[in-house]
């Protein structure tokens, strides 16, 4: 019955246009547009085999078609909807309509299926009146080159007086291939002052199932706000990119959903490629991925199969989450550049007396030197120049270096030696790669927080003689009381698994004591080693205290003591700090978005700049990075349990903590205080990362509170917003599902609520991220500085190890951390991580002007951008002061991770809106 309902409606909607004939004095007006568009392209070249078949379609008639829907008058037909494929036909009526939905559920012994009687108000169900299909002027006259590039078409369409303003339209593509859309502006709109613009960048693919893809205006409407007109397609547009939670996702889908991290481990590999799920249990919880549908693997129904190696690129995520065609190539270029980096010095070091071993710092320097005469380095500027593709200036590097070598990092580029000093070594903990971990310290010795019932006594064994000679004559406890006692504490998220890594590892659970002097740098007092009792968890640590030293075997140690340190640091920082608390925590806000926000809505439009490319790279990332012995696994301490070390910090992760205000103050760094800038007073005035942070932090919350009070005009409006709430909601039990039932979640029930979280994801997404990213090379990139792996423990009295230690401390200390391969492996792997692409868009910026037709969010934004450019003159000026010692140290490298804009490449500068790289 209802598929014959349904059936008839098309020859009942001819019925009825024949009856309404229009008015003699409706006028057809012709509204003319711009349409700009990409062509399908392979990496940053067109298509040739897509081109020839859009031609020959065109030829043929089957054209790209567009239809314009009216925003303000609607059709006099209403749509028939079909909850399981959200296809509609169409029946005219003129009041309450009645019909049938017919949700197959598939056939069993019991039943067919459900029908379900809905009765719908006619005024909430009508769909804006629809114009005459226009198609693309000169497709076929226009000169395909062979660079992508953008293609601009003009487009013609007949528009009645009497169906008041476009606020959305219909394509349909019947060429061959697939294109970007990116935007269509169209001008002299009768009833209309100016243009309207259409915000698109999404690909359209060709038609298949006779659906019209829906794109908006810029216009930004509330869910009961928003035309009546255009409910309909702004539903029917969620729906499809919530999907059905089913099948396999295809390349062209634009669907967002949810899955476990079952998909790290390769069990059909062997049992030592097996890696336990994470999320979805209380063992092991995390954020949720992007669903991609695969298969599951032959062994273990539980876990999803793997993509083959070669076709990584091809991992499924939504069609529009993809990398840009010049961000890949450029990706592609990189990863070339640094295969050629990583193989040219394993193949000299064949013809060392030591193979795959650095005997000398000057070998780890060798690295970086070395290039191109400058006569023939002009030559390839000039190439680099004129190139329009960005995959051959990878190649050509700007510095005349050659492309078998490393770029010099800042650390080591202006003294070779600086890094080995201990105000360097403390200083990073402030304006480093990982500034994120130190606290200061509340009670002599520290205490532990691990369970004495499973890891017995693990409190610190430091005592007031092992530091008194360093706290510029105070007492501990009189250095306490004046709040000069810091602490870089590695201890309780490392020696959970300490013992499990051990077994292919030389490494410690670290405890690095800091006083901070009366020029405002740190000096470190103490560093405490420890291990598992070597007879059972539950007898506690075994722990060993180093403190500083200038001469001797015991100078050595201490910098081995500073490089175990450092080695836990570093993979803390990627595992935890880096991966977890942005990429991991952020994607589920980024599928909830998608999911439950309409494009239309103003939430919506604030937050989508700042998902860009983000699941694209984690999907990357568990592809060849974190998957079971993927390159994290094989350059970090952690190796297989870095995964599972992550799921346990995630425990530990709040929301709210994320705020950089709270992160201060949890941390003991920052009181509050209304006579301090920003409203908070720090321990370590010369904090680099906290006082810019504070500035990017304020400006940010202020455009957020400003753009928010625009749509938002008091908390009811956020309480009945069905979007916002059915978003927060997900995010909360889906996304977030394992941490769905803890107390500090927001309700979003006040326009605060909503002000703190929208400007808590645009800051861990955008100058978290950056913060502690791209320093990774600047800093990591000499790997003496920052190594990921130790491969000896401490050299005992009366080994052999001691003896070398005496004799040869420099090949003593690179024979205990990373070997020549992994760090080679390593270096490669945070180059690549640390760069900027050529299309990349920093804090605030947009890649449209027209992002929105509001006019004082337009003003709020442009005030943010100003605000912006003073906090970058700010930090050059604080830069230059010789006052603050910890923003340039000895190594002689000014604190520029948060500063906001960034030319391309590899600048140790730039906050990108989103977590791109």
């Amino acid at each position: 019955m209802l598929r014959k309902l349904i059936g008839n409606g098309s020859s009942m909607e001819q019925d009825q246009h024949k009856k309404t004939k229009k008015s003699s004095t409706t006028t057809t007006n012709k509204i003319t547009g711009t349409v700009v568009l990409m062509k399908k392209n392979i990496l940053e070249l067109n298509n040739p085999v897509a081109g020839v078949g859009d031609r020959f379609h065109e030829l043929i008639g089957e054209t790209v078609s567009f239809r314009l829907v009216s925003a303000d008058r609607a059709d006099s037909v209403a749509p028939i909807l079909s909850s399981s494929t959200a296809e509609c036909s169409w029946i005219p009526c003129f009041g309450p309509i009645t019909f049938l939905i017919q949700r197959i559920k598939g056939r069993d012994s019991k039943k067919d299926g459900i029908s379900e009687r809905v009765s719908i108000p006619l005024a909430n169900h009508l769909k804006g009146k629809l114009s005459k299909p226009a198609n693309l002027e000169h497709w076929l006259t226009e000169l395909p080159g062979v660079i992508a590039v953008d293609s601009k078409f003009k487009i013609t369409f007949d528009w009645d007086d009497d169906m008041g303003v476009p606020g959305a339209f219909l394509v349909m593509n019947k060429h061959h291939s697939e294109f970007y859309l990116k935007t269509v502006t169209l001008d002299n709109v009768p009833n209309h002052d100016g243009k309207i613009h259409f915000i698109c960048n999404s690909w359209v693919y060709p038609t298949k199932d006779k659906k019209d893809r829906i794109f908006f205006s810029n216009k930004a409407y509330l869910p009961h706000e928003t035309p009546e007109p255009l409910k309909v397609l702004r539903e029917e547009e969620l729906e499809t990119l919530r999907g059905t939670g089913e099948g396999e996702r295809k390349e062209s889908d634009r669907v967002y959903d949810y899955a476990l991290y079952n998909d790290l481990g390769d069990p059909d590999k062997g049992l030592k490629y097996v890696r336990p799920t994470l999320g979805g249990s209380s063992e092991y919880p995390y954020p949720r991925r992007g669903r991609t549908g695969r298969p599951p693997s032959e062994k273990d129904p539980k876990c999803e199969s793997r993509v083959p190696l070669p076709e990584s690129l091809s991992i499924y995520v939504p069609r529009d989450e993809r990398f840009s065609h010049v961000k890949l190539a450029e990706f592609a270029a990189y990863g070339a550049e640094s295969a050629g980096q990583v193989v040219l010095p394993e193949l000299e070091s064949l013809c060392d007396h030591t193979p795959k071993e650095f005997d000398c710092f000057q070998d780890e320097l060798k690295l970086y030197e070395g290039g191109i005469a400058p006569s023939k380095a002009e030559i390839l500027d000039k190439l680099r120049e004129k190139s329009p593709l960005e995959m051959l200036k990878v190649l050509l590097p700007a510095d005349g270096r050659s492309p078998f070598k490393f770029p010099t990092p800042q650390v080591i580029k202006e003294d070779e030696w600086a890094w080995r000093t201990d105000e360097e070594f403390a200083r990073e903990m402030l304006a480093g790669a990982n500034p994120v971990v130190i606290c200061r310290l509340k009670a002599f010795p520290p205490v532990s927080k691990l369970d004495p019932k499973v890891y017995g006594n693990q409190n610190s064994s430091i005592t007031e003689k092992h530091i008194k000679g360093n706290l510029e004559g105070l007492s501990v406890y009189e250095a306490l009381e004046r709040k000069k006692l810091v602490l870089l504490d590695h201890h309780d998220t490392v020696m959970p698994y300490l013992r499990r890594i051990n077994t292919a590892s030389k490494s410690y659970a670290s405890r690095t004591l800091l006083f901070l002097k009366h020029d405002g740098t740190l000096k470190p007092v103490a560093i405490e080693l420890s291990l598992p009792h070597p007879n059972g968890d539950e007898l506690g640590a075994v722990s060993k205290v180093y403190t500083p030293a200038e001469e001797g075997v015991e100078k050595s140690i201490w910098q081995l003591a500073k490089a175990y340190v450092a080695v836990n640091d570093s993979g803390n920082h990627q595992v935890i700090s880096h991966w977890l608390h942005t990429h991991a925590t952020m994607e589920p806000f980024i599928i909830a978005t998608n999911r439950q926000l309409s494009i239309l809505h103003p939430i919506h439009k604030l937050l989508q700049p700042h998902f860009r490319d983000t699941m694209n790279i984690n999907a990357l990332g568990r592809q060849i990075l974190i998957n079971a012995g993927g390159m994290l696994e094989r350059t970090v301490f952690q190796g297989k349990y870095a995964m599972e070390i992550s799921s346990l910090a995630y425990k530990d992760w709040v929301f709210t903590d994320q705020a950089l205000p709270r992160d201060l103050l949890k941390r003991g760094m920052a009181v509050k205080d209304s006579g301090s800038p920003h409203g908070y007073k720090l321990f370590v005035e010369d904090y680099p990362f906290a006082v810019d942070g504070l500035e990017i932090w304020s400006a940010i919350r202020t455009w957020v509170k400003e753009y928010c009070s625009f749509y938002y005009k008091d908390d009811a409006k956020i309480v009945n917003d069905t979007e916002l709430q059915n978003w927060w909601q997900e995010v909360r039990e889906k996304g977030h599902g394992d941490k769905k039932d803890e107390p500090w979640w927001p309700k979003m029930k006040t326009l605060d609520e909503l002000i703190e979280s929208c400007t808590i994801i645009i800051w861990v997404a955008s100058a978290l991220h950056a913060a502690i990213n791209f320093g990774q090379y600047p800093y990591g990139g000499y790997g003496p500085n920052r190594p990921s792996l130790s491969r000896r423990f401490m050299p005992e009295p009366g080994t052999p190890e001691y003896e070398e230690l005496k004799e040869n401390p420099d090949a003593a200390f690179l024979k205990t951390i990373t070997s020549q391969f992994l760090t080679l492996l390593g270096i490669s792997l945070i180059e690549i991580l640390s760069i900027h692409s050529t299309d990349e868009v920093y804090l605030g910026q947009r890649d449209t002007p027209e992002w929105t037709s509001d006019a004082e969010p337009l003003k709020s934004f442009e005030r943010f951008g100003k605000k912006l450019r003073e906090i970058e003159r700010n930090i050059d000026a604080r830069n230059c002061d010789e006052r603050y010692r910890n923003r340039v140290g000895p190594v002689k490298m000014p604190y520029y991770l948060l500063y906001p804009t960034s030319e391309s490449g590899l600048t140790g500068q730039g906050i990108p809106n989103s977590i791109s790289m």
